[in-house]
């Protein structure tokens, strides 16, 4: 492309308004849904992982865990299963916007009348579908199993909104990772190795006084326990305005941190 027909283009994107990118970026995340739709299997890990993981831990390990009390393990490991697949879900972004970089994609898109951020703001908004497509599964099948909200809907419903900024706060690294490393399935591997030790290492499946001294320090402070906390709050009923608090500061740092990055790794490979 020439200089010419660089500066142009950049001329032409600046003057795009933010009514304009927001119609951009929607177009762009009906293209993203459009992709799931089309190819199933790119949410059979979103359906699949929970629906393994929450019948795993109840059928195979809740009476060993629970000492016999399954009904009361399944209340305590329902709102920690949500966290554990919406964070495992957060990974996919990064992977797939690595995969466009590598087939030439940006480079179709940087050829458009669009703003350059759309195609970002895009994947990003539809990500969402694949956290409520995960959500959407467990709520059903631990509805089956005999699980109960016993708050409210309110209630409920801001437990699910909790989870999927959680997972979108979160996917701003598998987004920096995905822009900075040419690999998907190396995204894949990193993001694995970042989010096993913080979701085996919090109260997602065990109470904290079940862990050692060093462990209980740890998962206090751990954004997988603190979200947990908070969901179970919301949806089991009792106190959640410490676990909120730490949760959204770990959101916001992350955010804080990773967006910035993201954005300028983005922008070095949509040029």
């Amino acid at each position: 492309m020439s200089t010419q027909t660089l500066s142009a283009r950049a001329e032409l994107t600046s003057r795009i308004s933010l009514a304009q990118t927001a119609r951009h970026s929607l177009a762009l995340a009906g293209r993203g849904v459009t992709k799931f739709m089309k190819s199933p299997i790119q949410l059979v890990d979103v359906i699949l992982t929970p629906i393994i993981s929450l019948l795993m831990f109840i059928y195979l390990f809740g009476d060993a865990m629970s000492g016999g009390d399954t009904d009361g393990y399944l209340r305590l490991v329902t709102p920690g299963v949500m966290v554990m697949a919406v964070f495992q879900a957060s990974i996919g972004i990064g992977a797939s916007l690595c995969a466009d970089a590598s087939t030439g994609i940006f480079d179709r898109f940087r050829s458009l009348p669009i703003a350059r951020s759309s195609p970002l703001i895009g994947a990003v908004l539809a990500d969402i579908v694949r956290y409520v497509v995960c959500l959407g599964t467990l709520v059903v099948l631990a509805l089956v199993m005999g699980y109960r909200v016993e708050t409210g809907p309110v209630a409920a419903l801001a437990a699910l909104a909790l989870l999927v900024g959680f997972a979108l706060s979160f996917s701003w690294i598998s987004i920096y990772l995905g822009m900075l490393i040419k690999n998907p399935a190396s995204v894949q591997g990193l993001m694995t190795i970042l989010i096993l030790p913080l979701t085996f290492a919090s109260n997602v499946f065990i109470p904290r006084d079940g862990m050692a001294g060093w462990l209980q320090a740890w998962s206090d402070v751990n954004p997988v326990s603190l979200v947990a906390d908070a969901v179970r709050g919301l949806l089991n009923g009792g106190p959640v305005a410490g676990s909120l608090a730490g949760t959204f500061a770990w959101m916001a740092g992350v955010i804080v941190v990773f967006f910035p990055l993201a954005m300028r790794a983005y922008r070095k490979n949509a040029g």
